[in-house]
């Protein structure tokens, strides 16, 4: 499999084309069947009833996208099963979502659902040999991924509590991505993170501030599959290893830091981690007197400050490989204690 410049350029594009085209009939859909997020709890900051579901667009854009430019491939009986691994366990958590979305579902067997899932992508993986950066014992290997899966999933699904802030997070992370495997060679990686990008900016077209449209739990846990398992089989391939490790974390810096902050606050408060709140990043922003679009515009920016403390640390891994993970270790750390001290409530 061979992809040219244009080619990814075009992945890119038919993406934020597909994306933003779907999220039209899928609104009138939500709409008609009233799939409506509606003001009617403390924690809702809207004030109108918005549609939700607008996560099926960006995940019928990927899907089909990557699939299309799969079978146009000359290597398809290699690259099928490759993407199939990383989409088919992102749809199935994806419909879960929906029937979520459509039905809420209790949080324990949605969790017992994602862990199930999580064990069985990581074994895969790992038996396969499709993971970019491994430690020394495999099963050790395993519990780590099944954790790191099941954590980017519930964090990106967390993160989507404000117009624009998953899908906007979500592109700039997976632009980084794109970046690093496009380094090393990575194509399929590359390609799939370009679709990725250009899918949620085209939904971000309707979801920015004041969102059209939400994503919804089906949208956000089926990004936060592709995500996950993006950066598990992304392989940096610079020495030593615990750099190239150090990057994905960073690449997913700020929705790590928003569950960080708001299970930490919640537990510290006697509630339930799965309890909904006005107690995310968003929020304390807001609280600090930024608008809803300068909340999202806040948020995206400091996820691209980490996007290139990330590649900088690939490209110059030599010169200032580990004291910049160390120093992006203390920002993250600061911006922790920084969002801790807002009130966690109006």
């Amino acid at each position: 499999m061979s992809i040219q410049p244009t080619e990814y350029l075009l992945l890119g594009i038919a993406g934020f084309v597909l994306a933003g085209f779907l999220t039209w009939p899928v609104r009138k859909v939500a709409v008609a069947i009233g799939a409506m997020d509606k003001p009617n709890l403390e924690r809702k900051t809207q004030k109108e009833p918005v549609p939700y579901l607008g996560g099926l667009a960006i995940a019928i854009s990927i899907v089909v996208l990557t699939f299309a430019a799969v079978i146009r491939s000359d290597n398809t009986q290699t690259t099928f099963p490759l993407a199939a691994t990383l989409l088919f366990p992102a749809i199935f958590l994806g419909l879960m979502g929906l029937i979520d979305d459509l039905a809420s579902l209790n949080p324990l067997p949605r969790l017992i659902i994602q862990t199930v899932m999580a064990i069985a992508v990581s074994v895969f993986l790992i038996r396969t040999d499709t993971v970019g950066i491994t430690l020394d014992g495999t099963f050790l290997d395993e519990i780590i991924m099944t954790v790191w899966i099941i954590g980017i999933c519930n964090s990106i699904n967390f993160f989507d509590n404000l117009d624009g802030g998953a899908a906007g997070t979500v592109a700039v992370s997976t632009i980084g991505i794109a970046l690093i495997a496009l380094g090393e060679g990575q194509e399929l990686i590359a390609a799939l993170s370009i679709v990725t990008a250009g899918s949620t900016i085209g939904f971000l077209m309707w979801n920015k501030p004041p969102a059209k449209i939400y994503m919804g739990d089906a949208g956000a846990l089926f990004l936060g599959v592709v995500v996950a398992v993006l950066t598990i089989r992304l392989n940096p391939g610079i020495a030593p290893k615990w750099n190239s490790i150090s990057l994905l974390p960073m690449l997913l810096a700020v929705p790590i830091l928003d569950t960080c902050v708001a299970v930490l606050s919640r537990i510290s408060r006697g509630i339930s981690p799965f309890t909904g709140g006005k107690d995310h990043l968003s929020h304390r922003l807001m609280r600090r007197g930024l608008s809803k679009q300068g909340a999202a515009f806040t948020l995206w920016a400091a996820q691209a400050v980490f996007v290139a403390s990330a590649l900088a640390v690939y490209q110059f891994t030599a010169e200032v490989g580990t004291p910049l993970i160390v120093a992006t270790g203390f920002v993250w750390l600061a911006a922790f204690v920084w969002f801790w001290r807002i009130p966690s409530t109006d």
